[in-house]
């Protein structure tokens, strides 16, 4: 299993050392920070509203009127530049669908690629996996049938026995909290991954999990519970995504997402939370 180590300042919370909590501009600022406003493979953020002091501007950003125009008082606001203020302005060209900037492809199980209308399933042909157009990656979508190996209710803790990439503590090897889908009811990220390749979801046998950068890729800070597209990843829970990211600071923790805000925090490891396995080039 990949992982990245990330570090960040430290605060603690009922006992538990976690990651002071930073609203979503700044996550994004971190994310991006040194990358070019048009760097190619990255998503936008999908907020496309500018601001005052006071709320919003009410002026659309493409507006020389926009107090956010780089002459006014709030220059250089995200709502004015990128993918998002292009769909807004009626001129994105997209690959496939999605809300504002974000451009996305339904991919069924045989690997082959659908029209967005695609409904989710089992057979061969049916949804299964969503391509992220800009960054290349492909991702798992959860489903709703308890049975099943990707069920959305499904947790498990973090786990990964290679000592490369684990920073230095495995985590823990889990309980049955995926209604034994797994083998000896171990419900854990690594084995989670072995049994999605053994699998062969949406053709392919390199599913791994996400780095906290990656997972970041699919918030969409202009919507907040979800903060994601639910058209292509649909069936959220209400439970964090684990990230492959350990925690530097702290290495029996490991970075999560929370969709419901795109909220971002580090969790013990032997905490369990959702997965949401990726392929493609790791960034």
């Amino acid at each position: 299993m990949s992982s990245t180590n990330e570090t960040s300042g430290l605060h603690t919370i009922h006992g538990a050392t976690s990651m002071t909590r930073f609203p979503r501009t700044l996550l994004f600022a971190l994310l991006f920070a040194g990358v070019p406003v048009h760097a190619v493979g990255l998503p936008d953020t999908g907020q496309d509203i500018c601001y005052d002091e006071t709320g919003a501007d009410g002026v659309a950003a493409s507006d020389a009127a926009s107090i956010s125009g780089d002459a006014g008082t709030h220059p250089r606001q995200d709502c004015r530049y990128g993918r998002d203020a292009a769909a807004a302005a009626g001129v994105l060209t997209k690959t496939g669908g999605g809300a504002k900037g974000f451009d996305y492809t339904k991919i069924a199980n045989n690997g082959t690629t659908l029209g967005a209308g695609a409904a989710l399933g089992n057979a061969a042909t049916d949804w299964a996996c969503t391509k992220d157009n800009i960054t290349g990656l492909t991702w798992e979508v959860k489903t709703a049938s308890v049975t099943d190996l990707g069920y959305s209710g499904h947790t498990y803790t973090w786990y990964s026995s290679d000592g490369s990439t684990n920073g230095g503590n495995a985590g823990g090897t889990g309980g049955n909290t995926c209604n034994s889908t797994l083998p000896g009811n171990l419900c854990n990220t690594e084995a989670f991954i072995t049994a999605v390749n053994n699998a062969v979801l949406c053709f392919h046998t390199d599913w791994r999990m996400p780095t906290r950068r990656e997972l970041l890729t699919l918030v969409y800070a202009d919507a907040s519970i979800p903060s994601i597209d639910l058209s292509y990843f649909p069936n959220l829970p209400p439970v964090a995504f684990w990230s492959a990211s350990s925690y530097v600071p702290d290495a029996s923790s490991a970075w999560f997402v929370d969709f419901a805000d795109g909220y971002s925090n580090a969790s013990d490891k032997s905490h369990s939370h959702s997965v949401r396995l990726v392929r493609g080039g790791q960034f």
